[in-house]
């Protein structure tokens, strides 16, 4: 680390040590440990929730997780996006020979031993994460599935010559960064609104001497912010879902069910039955096709194909709800998959071999097979009734 990586502020009354780090690198967590013990500050403010400052320090939280919750709460895309994030983080971290986010355990180690208190600076990740699908189309979220997927492949190349440029910027927002080239909406809710929010929570943190510790692609943006007025109640809102959403929401089935009518009312019953036939199908194998790459038991990928083609009828559930559910009450997860599931997120494969990781896929995958199967079937209904 050199001393660009450090920044002395003053706000008010308060002198703020900022000290930007690399997620990954043993040489910040030394130069955090060092400062802190140096400094002796009132508070040492780092760079995360309470969410994630949980997983940073209790990795057996994972066994008070509910699955029939966070599928019946709408939460298992969120919760299998930061699963997919917190393993490209490990990956790298494992190439490199150092625990990620060792910097922060440090850093909370040496407030605990200087009497210092912890302020949690950053927002609920899964604020940040509900405000960027929030912001992406359906289409956009695949894309951006795709290519993270794709990027997992790049990761072996990473050695330590790497971590001079993942010190310009935290490790996940490296990796989305570069797939967000085409996608403005992840810059914008992953690092510019949050470098907003920890310059805000850091300089409001409390105490007179605060040593912060961020990943040092956050610097530039905090310092730029220093001064700036920062709306946090709007940071931590949700938006709501645009017009357009509920329009499709709606509409679509019911576009659906009116070609299916006219079908029998225009062109005959024949036209009107094949025209169900091609919906159930569509949806029905593609939905199925989906769970089945996710490794779902015979019977949660039959409900798959028997549920989507209602499901996408009905704007209120989902076709991998169903799956996922099924998956999760024939498949139950052991105490053993929690226990392995931090060592698990490491590698692909893992995702598919633990029972947890193994669900949330189920219902992802079902869902992305039903809606390609709607945006399949509606053409080929159309071409009939024509």
């Amino acid at each position: 680390m050199s001393e660009k990586d450090i920044h002395r502020l003053q706000f008010e009354d308060k002198e703020i040590l900022l000290v930007g780090t690399a997620h990954v690198s043993l040489e910040s967590a030394e130069l955090v440990e060092e400062i802190i013990r140096e400094e002796r500050p009132d508070t040492v403010s780092v760079e995360l929730c309470r969410a994630r400052y949980q997983a940073l320090t209790d990795e057996s939280r994972w066994r008070n997780t509910d699955l029939v919750d966070v599928i019946r709460q709408k939460k298992a895309f969120l919760l299998l996006s930061n699963l997919i994030l917190a393993y490209f983080q490990r990956k790298i971290g494992n190439r490199l020979g150092i625990r990620p986010g060792e910097e922060i355990r440090r850093a909370v180690a040496a407030a605990q031993e200087a009497g210092a208190q912890v302020h949690l600076a950053d927002r609920d990740i899964r604020i940040t994460l509900a405000r960027t699908w929030r912001r992406m189309g359906f289409l956009a979220k695949l894309r951006l599935l795709g290519q993270l997927i794709s990027s997992s492949g790049e990761l072996e190349s990473i050695d330590r010559e790497d971590v001079e440029r993942l010190k310009r910027m935290d490790v996940l927002e490296t990796v989305l960064t570069e797939v967000g080239r085409s996608f403005p909406e992840i810059k914008e809710t992953l690092i510019d609104e949050r470098d907003l929010y920890l310059a805000h929570r850091i300089r409001t943190a409390p105490g007179r001497k605060i040593v912060a510790v961020v990943g040092a692609g956050h610097v530039p943006g905090i310092l730029e912010a220093w001064e700036r007025p920062v709306d946090i109640e709007a940071l931590e809102t949700i938006p709501p879902k645009g017009r357009a959403a509920g329009v499709v929401k709606w509409g679509l089935p019911l576009l659906i069910l009116a070609l299916i009518a006219l079908g029998f009312v225009k062109a005959g019953t024949a036209t009107g039955t094949h025209m169900i036939r091609w919906w159930v199908l569509a949806n029905g194998v593609l939905a199925g096709l989906g769970a089945a790459l996710a490794l779902a038991h015979p019977l949660s990928i039959l409900s798959a194909v028997a549920a989507a083609p209602f499901t996408s009828l009905n704007p209120m559930i989902a076709a991998g709800w169903v799956s996922g559910l099924v998956e999760a009450l024939l498949k139950k997860p052991k105490v053993r998959d929690f226990e392995s599931l931090p060592e698990d997120i490491g590698s692909l494969k893992g995702f598919w071999r633990n029972r947890i990781t193994r669900v949330l896929l189920v219902v992802v995958f079902t869902n992305i097979g039903s809606s390609v199967g709607t945006f399949m079937a509606i053409p080929i209904m159309m071409r009939l009734l024509a």
